[in-house]
């Protein structure tokens, strides 16, 4: 990152001005004030990184109350964080993979399904793909643009995970618990330059020919690969380190295939720290799964929705509209299956309509008029369909994937597609129920003013509680998913056990250790939802109930008296 040169005489008072600014369009009218022009204004990076030098030199003095203004003010982007947690990607390096579905990108520079202009990707290019200097310099960045970085949720990305061999996963996902532990906030770090190489032989890539398997395969650079490798033994101390560590872990999340899912698996990435799965299973129906070569039938989707709820993960599907052999009707009643058949519903989801990229087998079929993109109109029909059944309990975390237009050759280029989706259905006084909806973002709230709510559903296998915290207007200040099994559960430490899948509490997310009145996290909700889950598994005759705790967050169970198993912590009722 370039260094803005700083005129010294102007930051006083700009910094001053900026912590009495109402709102950003007052803040953004004094930063072009003090500029010489669209490209000679101060970024907000910048103004952080001189505040921090000049309070440290006694040069600059604020009030309490005006250095909170002027922190909130300057913050970057702040809808990153206002979910309560701030959430860090990191990308595995290019390796074979399973998969052999026609429409995925096979960019030789990258993991499978990734394109190398994705802002992640680009990121996890500059830094060598090596985990650790992927997680730290992240946390730099967050903390240069004024957001707090005590509770991380880690999301690791790459084609498939579980086709990677054990021990580099083990070394992947123990560095970068190594960079959360050895980061510590609030010295105005510099961003590390890797040490590393590329892990693969970029000349050999050039002419390289072949399929990605192939390719990649064979264009791996192994001397560079040394080392990439850990014990159980040395994550198991990493993890130990973050419990107490000023930049916790408080979820990781993994993304693999339904195919992939196993009572083994599932075993063996809990023991790395998991909590949630991104899961691709793009369509439920069988004809077009098989049209595009996905490896799987919809059948193996129910089996692991089934295996990685009883196990307390959370589910975090992925589905495609406009796939090959599909229609807009076809696309909105396959949608419906996801909630109204008990052995999908997931928790979470992203939806990523089918675009084309070079290189791909769909490519043919586009030329030969088999396949085309929806048009606006049609795209737009799914939407307003399909959104407003998503029910309450799920969130709808991404909608249109953060590809660049010029990769696009035929298909949605609008990465903003989400709010005009939502925006036509506003005009028809739609409301949605979706989480990410209802969110209360930055949002001050009053205890006394929430009310509490709980949504009951069946899955195979479970019954599911969604108790929720809400505003009057209904939006969310904190859930907690309860799962009560009907069956005996798989991994045996869970056995008999009603299970909390997940709490959050909603709100901009608040450095741990420090209270803030009006704050979400910080009027006990986390707790009281447990209470009422208690008491909801000991009238259905649990004995105990157990959580799918992060690494991270193990203080705060052992705290309020929960103790800790192999993989999860237990309160006795």
């Amino acid at each position: 990152m370039i260094k803005q040169n700083v005129d010294s005489s102007k930051m006083i008072p700009m910094i001053r001005d900026i912590a009495k600014a109402a709102d950003e369009k007052e803040v953004l009218k004094i930063l072009f004030s003090n500029s010489k022009g669209m490209d000679d204004t101060y970024s907000k990076t910048t103004l952080l990184e001189e505040y921090r030098t000049l309070k440290d030199s006694g040069k600059l003095v604020l009030t309490a109350k005006n250095e909170k203004q002027f922190l909130e003010n300057i913050k970057t982007k702040k809808i990153r964080t206002m979910s309560g947690v701030t959430p860090i990607t990191v990308l595995t390096k290019p390796y074979p993979c399973p998969g052999k579905c026609i429409f995925c990108p096979s960019d030789i520079r990258m993991p499978k399904s990734y394109l190398s202009s994705e802002p992640g990707a680009q990121r996890a290019h500059d830094n060598k793909f090596d985990p650790y200097y992927q997680t730290y310099n992240r946390l730099v960045a967050y903390e240069k643009t004024g957001h707090p970085v005590s509770k991380i949720e880690l999301i690791v990305l790459g084609g498939t995970w579980t086709s990677y061999p054990e021990a580099y996963q083990l070394w992947f996902i123990k560095r970068c618990f190594d960079a959360m532990n050895d980061f510590k906030p609030e010295t105005n770090k510099p961003y590390l330059v890797p040490k590393t190489e590329l892990p693969y032989d970029e000349k050999k890539l050039v002419n390289a020919t072949g399929t990605y398997n192939s390719i990649v395969g064979l264009s791996r650079n192994d001397k560079k690969r040394i080392g990439e490798d850990s014990t159980w033994e040395e994550l198991f101390a990493s993890h130990a380190k973050n419990v107490g560590a000023l930049c916790k872990c408080t979820g990781l999340v993994i993304e693999t295939r339904p195919d992939e899912i196993t009572k083994d698996e599932i075993v063996r990435i809990r023991r790395l720290g998991a909590t949630k799965v991104q899961i691709g299973i793009q369509s439920l129906n069988e004809r077009i799964l098989k049209m595009n070569k996905r490896g799987h039938t919809a059948a193996k989707t129910a089996e692991a929705f089934s295996l990685l709820r009883e196990a307390g993960f959370k589910i975090h599907a992925h589905w495609m509209p406009n796939l090959y052999g599909a229609d807009p009707e076809s696309d909105i009643k396959d949608f419906a299956k996801l909630f109204t058949d008990k052995k999908y519903r997931p928790d979470e989801l992203k939806i990523y309509p089918c675009s084309l990229v070079e290189g791909t087998e769909l490519m043919k079929l586009h030329e030969t008029g088999d396949w085309k993109p929806y048009t606006e109109e049609e795209l737009l029909r799914v939407f307003k369909n399909i959104l407003p059944t998503v029910p309450r309990y799920c969130r709808v975390t991404r909608v249109v994937r953060d590809i660049s237009g010029a990769d696009i050759v035929a298909g949605n280029r609008k990465t903003n597609f989400r709010q005009i989706a939502e925006a036509e259905l506003e005009k028809d006084k739609t409301v949605l129920k979706e989480i990410r909806s209802r969110e209360i973002k930055d949002k001050k709230i009053n205890r006394d003013d929430l009310v509490y709510k709980e949504t009951v559903y069946p899955t195979a296998g479970t019954k599911e509680y969604f108790l929720e915290f809400v505003t009057e207007d209904d939006k969310i200040a904190a859930f907690l998913r309860l799962s009560l099994p009907e069956r005996q559960a798989k991994v045996t430490e869970i056995a008999g056990s009603a299970m909390i899948r997940e709490i959050h509490v909603y709100g901009d997310s608040v450095v741990v250790g420090q209270e803030e009145e009006g704050k979400a996290q910080h009027v006990g909700l986390g707790k009281e939802l447990i209470k009422k889950a208690s008491s909801i598994s000991r009238g259905a005759g649990f004995k105990r109930l157990s959580v799918i705790s992060s690494v991270g967050t193990r203080g705060y169970y052992s705290g309020i008296g929960f103790s800790q198993g192999a993989l999860y912590q237990h309160l006795e009722l």
